[in-house]
């Protein structure tokens, strides 16, 4: 395998897609010195982007975390465009789009077509199989699984996930990326839902079915095991947090791609998703906000 951009050194990272997601690997990447081009389809998501890090930042320099000089300097090293070309001039691009195949199948062709031949790819998909998004392009030695953990600037894991032909290059090159981010990595193999979420799921499905079947109340529920088990939230609030509609469609993949019962979705999950109530960014979820 010839040298790859890494070796040389990243110096502009790219970024598809400017939601919660893409928005935190932004953020800290142009926090850690990095050029970060941002793409998404609207002027209106770069512009909710490019809020959502501004904000974060502010709360950082008042949390004292951060100064407001490397603030400044962290929001001057970003740029944004609705035009995927933007990404010709980066050393490493990683996608943050929603948890959708076809579209990243999409997304990654054409990323393809722009990024020079050496540069690597990765998706911060949280279930979708790395080998298949892998095919879709022609460099699927050079791609690889980047599954950073939501709130990206505060949670210090990123779970790695090789496809089949991914190379051990490729993987040395990310897992130096993860850590000039300031992050710790896992590695897990290309299996539904990877390590993270073929864990965590399952919990969260079990607490739909707890609450569907009238075992306790939402707030029973998520008391029991913040307090019993010793996690921040409990596991309906994290549910809101991470997206109701994003939580089916990463269970949709468990059951589709390892064919167990034990990982049907909640019918009520499925209910709260077709009403509209995606959680926390929707205002209603398990919990109304706002």
């Amino acid at each position: 395998m010839s040298q790859t951009s890494t070796e040389q050194g990243i110096k502009t990272m790219g970024v598809v897609g400017a939601g919660q997601m893409g928005a935190g690997i932004a953020q800290v990447a142009a926090a850690a010195g990095l050029s970060v081009v941002v793409t998404d389809v609207a002027d209106a998501a770069l512009e909710r982007g490019r809020k959502a890090i501004g904000d974060s930042l502010a709360r950082l320099v008042k949390k004292e975390a951060l100064t407001q000089a490397a603030a400044d300097a962290a929001l001057a090293r970003l740029s944004w465009s609705t035009d995927a070309r933007a990404h010709a001039a980066c050393d490493f691009v990683v996608e943050a789009a929603t948890e959708n195949e076809a579209l990243k199948r999409k997304i990654f062709i054409e990323l393809d077509g722009v990024c020079r031949p050496e540069v690597l790819l990765a998706s911060n998909t949280s279930s979708i199989s790395i080998t298949r998004l892998a095919a879709a392009t022609k460099r699927p030695e050079r791609f690889i699984g980047m599954h950073f953990m939501n709130p990206v600037p505060l949670m210090k894991l990123v779970e790695l996930i090789r496809g089949i032909a991914t190379t051990d290059e490729t993987y040395a090159a990310t897992k130096a990326l993860a850590e000039q981010l300031g992050k710790t990595t896992t590695v897990s193999k290309d299996y539904p839902g990877f390590i993270a979420n073929r864990i965590l799921m399952p919990m969260i499905n079990e607490a739909f079915y707890a609450l569907m079947e009238g075992v306790g109340s939402a707030e029973d529920i998520d008391t029991t095991m913040k307090l019993g088990t010793n996690q921040p939230m409990g596991p309906l609030t994290l549910a809101d947090f991470i997206g109701l509609d994003t939580c089916l469609a990463i269970l949709r993949v468990l059951h589709d791609g390892l064919g167990d019962s034990k990982y049907r979705p909640c019918p009520l999950l499925v209910q709260y998703v077709d009403a509209g109530w995606h959680g926390k960014k929707a205002g209603r979820g398990v919990y109304r906000y706002g």
